[in-house]
């Protein structure tokens, strides 16, 4: 067995005469353990968020969608319709036509972004799926619209005595004047609930109607979303569907489409991180002290050993060892007992965020090393630090 191994070891599992000594390594053991508890408690409940955040885009937005590189919208002839049918991997597809319009409902008024959307739109999205009242019934006189403008528009589904009214510029130049204005009434079939900077934002109506009223050319739309089989490659169906469509589109897959939303999860997780690497910093200062204490109070083993042939190198593996061997399993059972927590609030959800919603986390094995590296890097800084005060002027002293 190696012989600094042997010893760091038996210093480890031993009691030292002095009580103080022996609080503070109990002390400092703890906060490891606490430590490195707390930081995998943290990422697992960042990790749990992310997931609950972008599964709103899972259920509302597609698996590739086109859209215009520059301006609001781009044309797609039959003929590009076709080949886009003919291309394997590609399950579906649906087209839109998305601006902002001013909705009126009795004396109120709201702005709302209207989505002309076309009947495959519910195959390559889930957004039928969120619908708390009502239908997903779009056709030339229904639509779906979001609970939060909904609520602000102080309607309900199936008012076909008082519907939502929908008011259109007609594109031109010059002065606004009330013949410039169109309107189209609307009654709602649905309203779903998804996110609340979604619910205020969105209507969805047929596809025709909204063109006709912004009197564009049916061939006219601002987006297509794709429905993709999911074994199929999407670098190459994106350079199938970029020869089709043109240079003029660019394909954004779930991730690319909440490119904010993504960075500012990503941003937010490694903030925590850093800052509890801070708090675990600190703590390990202790580990420090701690084997400094250890040296002081086995000088006299360590001016033995130093007689018996032992050279102040091995004397100082051994404590540096003793070091890496406290934080490791520190660290080792802190992942445990977080693990453990972890499990609990999967299976039991203990924790609520409202009374039918716990509070999202997730296990993840990357976590678990993140953490147990962290803690172990520190560990080998803190005991290097600790065992380099072994000198030769101690050993005789």
């Amino acid at each position: 067995m190696n012989f600094p191994f042997y010893i760091a070891k038996r210093y480890v599992r031993s009691k030292s005469s002095q009580n103080a000594v022996n609080v503070i390594n109990f002390i400092t053991f703890l906060v490891i353990v606490i430590g490195s508890a707390a930081l995998f408690i943290v990422l697992s409940g960042f990790a749990g968020l992310k997931t609950f955040s972008l599964s709103f885009s899972s259920t509302f937005d597609p698996d590739l969608k086109a859209v215009p590189i520059t301006g609001k919208f781009f044309t797609l002839s039959p003929e590009q319709e076709q080949k886009l049918q003919q291309i394997d991997g590609v399950t579906s597809y649906a087209k839109e036509l998305e601006e902002r319009m001013y909705l009126k409902h009795k004396e109120k008024g709201f702005i709302a972004s209207i989505r002309g959307v076309d009947s495959s739109y519910n195959k390559v999205t889930g957004v039928d799926s969120t619908i708390l009242y009502g239908t997903w019934r779009i056709n030339q006189q229904d639509a779906v619209a979001g609970i939060g403008v909904a609520n602000i528009l102080g309607t309900t589904v199936n008012q076909y005595r008082s519907p939502i009214v929908i008011m259109a510029l007609k594109p031109g130049k010059g002065s606004i004047t009330f013949q410039d204005i169109k309107t189209k009434p609307l009654v709602l079939s649905g309203i779903y609930g998804i996110e609340e900077n979604l619910d205020k934002k969105y209507v969805f109506a047929d596809l025709s109607s909204v063109q006709k009223l912004l009197d564009k050319d049916s061939n006219l739309i601002s987006g297509i979303n794709f429905k993709l089989d999911g074994a199929a490659d999407i670098t190459s169906l994106k350079s199938q569907i970029t020869a089709i469509l043109g240079n003029n589109i660019i394909l954004k897959n779930r991730q690319e489409l909440n490119s904010s939303l993504h960075r500012m999860l990503n941003t937010e997780n490694l903030a925590t991180y850093l800052i509890f690497t801070l708090v675990l910093i600190i703590a390990l200062f202790n580990v420090v002290g701690a084997i400094i204490m250890m040296i002081l109070d086995k000088q006299q083993n360590s001016k033995t050993l130093f007689n018996l042939g032992v050279t102040i190198k091995k004397l100082r593996r051994i404590y540096f060892v003793q070091g890496i061997l406290v934080t490791t399993t520190g660290g080792i059972i802190g992942v445990a007992l977080a693990s453990l927590l972890i499990w609990s609030q999967l299976a039991f959800g203990w924790l609520k965020i409202t009374p039918s919603l716990a509070y999202p986390v997730e296990y993840q094995l990357i976590n678990v090393a993140i953490v147990l590296a962290t803690i172990m890097v520190l560990g080998i800084i803190a005991s290097k630090i600790a065992s380099s005060r072994i000198t030769k002027k101690l050993i005789a002293a």
